[in-house]
């Protein structure tokens, strides 16, 4: 069983279909069951975990707008990682921000390795 399918099928075992709820309810595209927003996390090819409240940016830097605060622990549906805006915090600094359907999370937030445990081979 690949990394990737062990991790969507630990996703649904966890409740995944509710997981994006509160991040997709301000989109006027989301359901009010939330299914869409576990959907989500399903479609995407990798799944990210913040270690502490993230913000998701339109864009790989901290002068990019804000579209929602996702609380720790919560998993995201993630894409690809491509370099943006250096970001420092907690001794930890990088350069790396994951793409997420809705916007970019900067890696220093997430869980794993410096590319948030994407491979490094899934670059945007």
């Amino acid at each position: 069983m690949s990394t990737r399918i062990f991790a969507r099928a630990a996703l649904v075992g966890a409740g995944a279909l509710a997981l994006l709820g509160p991040f997709t309810a301000g989109t006027a595209a989301a359901s009010a069951t939330g299914e869409q927003g576990g959907a989500r996390v399903l479609a995407a090819p990798y799944a990210v975990v913040p270690y502490e409240t993230v913000n998701v940016r339109t864009g790989p830097g901290t002068s990019y707008g804000i579209l929602a605060t996702v609380p720790a622990g919560q998993p995201l549906g993630a894409y690809c990682w491509t370099r943006g805006e250096r970001i420092t915090d907690n001794g930890y600094s990088n350069d790396v921000w994951v793409k997420l359907l809705e916007g970019y999370v900067s890696a220093v937030y997430l869980k794993g390795d410096e590319y948030g445990d994407l491979p490094a081979s899934a670059r945007c």
